[in-house]
């Protein structure tokens, strides 16, 4: 699916309590043992805070491709091979059904692995590894906190900034883990990553232009998945055509007419945000892997 860097919303959001939380994780990186990076696999690496990488620096770190229920399996697997060349633990997760949580314990292990076995010949045994993470808002951190720990512990919900403070949640006697709050990045030099995580919802409604947002994002269907398109909203899009007069196709289809026979572009717009969000437009990838993009 082509974006154009040139064309599209421009998105921006950095509210001050994200500096707070920036200070935080710098502050607590002694106290673990290693970072796990919680990232949506619709967008794997528009959804990655590139600051993280500063901030962890050389501590061992887990990737976890969440959300991989809504994206192609496709591109799940080229994904999580693109990472795994870089160097990174990669482990695919669907934190609402809880598919691939248990690979998350032997990865942490295998990260550790070195620490471990240091710890085992200083007799050291049975320690518990404590794991920090983190992630951009609305990845679905706190629902993989959960459904690891068994238990509801961490504060989820479907839109970004509600976890505010840090939380300790213990899994087991082994680990431990450390929920921080999402964390964004001051500027989106790409337009285009600014896109991608307001359609995700990594960034407030309120402070995005909705409707452009919803253009946006059909003329992207148009060109990379038509047919979901036509499943979900009975018309063949045609990749052409500017994104607003998609959405009046849409908002037409579903019969949100005003007075006038205008269409209620709006509702239109929520609708496809919502509807993509939660997966209803089926298994969608909008980002692919660097050696992907020209095939």
């Amino acid at each position: 699916m082509d974006n154009n860097n040139n064309t599209g919303v421009h998105i921006q959001w950095y509210p001050g309590h994200m500096t707070k939380t920036r200070r935080m994780i710098e502050a607590d990186l002694k106290m673990v043992d290693a970072v796990a990076e919680i990232c949506d696999a619709r967008i794997p690496m528009a959804s990655r805070n590139p600051d993280i990488d500063a901030i962890v620096g050389q501590k061992p770190r887990i990737l976890v491709l969440n959300r991989a229920d809504q994206a192609d399996p496709k591109y799940n697997a080229a994904w999580r091979a693109y990472y795994k060349s870089k160097g990174f633990y990669v482990v695919e997760t669907d934190s609402r059904s809880g598919a691939g949580i248990k690979n998350f314990s032997a990865a942490v292990q295998a990260v550790l692995g070195e620490k471990l076995r240091s710890w085992q010949e200083k007799g050291q045994v049975g320690r518990t590894l404590k794991v920090m993470v983190v992630g951009v808002p609305n990845v679905g951190k706190s629902t993989f906190i959960n459904r690891l720990a068994g238990r509801v512990s961490a504060k989820a919900q479907d839109r970004p900034g509600v976890t505010r403070g840090k939380q300790w949640i213990r899994v087991d006697n082994t680990l431990e883990l450390l929920d921080t709050p999402g964390i964004l990045w001051p500027k989106f030099e790409d337009r285009r990553v600014g896109e991608l995580l307001a359609f995700t919802g990594a960034v407030k409604d309120d402070v995005t232009d909705i409707e452009g947002l919803a253009c946006r994002l059909f003329e992207i269907l148009a060109v990379g998945c038509p047919e979901k398109v036509l499943e979900r909203y009975k018309f063949t899009p045609d990749p052409e055509l500017p994104g607003w007069e998609l959405l009046e196709t849409a908002g037409r289809k579903r019969g949100f007419i005003i007075r006038g026979g205008e269409v209620d572009t709006e509702r239109m717009s929520r609708i496809l945000l919502d509807e993509f969000r939660a997966g209803k437009l089926g298994k969608v990838t909008l980002e692919f892997p660097p050696e992907e993009e020209n095939e």
